[in-house]
C-alpha cells in the first residue's frame, strides 16, 4: 500500500475490552515479518489473542470472565 501525502489518513477505532477497529482496506505486518492484508472497508483486530484467526478477531473475547465475581451469586 503507497504511502503519499495524498492518500486519505485511516481511522483507527480502540475499545476497552474490545478489538481496535481500522477502516480498511489494511495490510498487517506481524511479529514474525510476514504480512497479511484484508480488502474489506472495516476490520477488527484482535487485542486479547485469544483469535483462532489472529490477527483478525473472531469476538473470542467476549468468553473470557472478567474475574470479578460477576456470575450469579456464590460464584466467584
Amino acid at each position: 500500500m503507497p504511502n503519499s501525502p495524498s492518500d486519505t489518513p485511516r481511522r483507527i477505532t480502540v475499545r476497552r475490552r474490545g478489538p481496535i477497529l481500522v477502516e480498511g482496506p489494511v495490510e498487517v505486518e506481524l511479529e514474525d515479518g510476514t504480512t497479511v492484508s484484508s480488502d474489506r472497508f472495516r476490520v477488527a483486530l484482535c487485542t486479547c489473542r485469544r483469535s483462532r484467526r489472529y490477527p483478525w478477531c473472531d469476538t473470542s473475547h467476549r468468553a473470557r470472565s472478567s474475574g470479578r465475581g460477576d456470575g450469579p451469586a456464590g460464584e466467584d
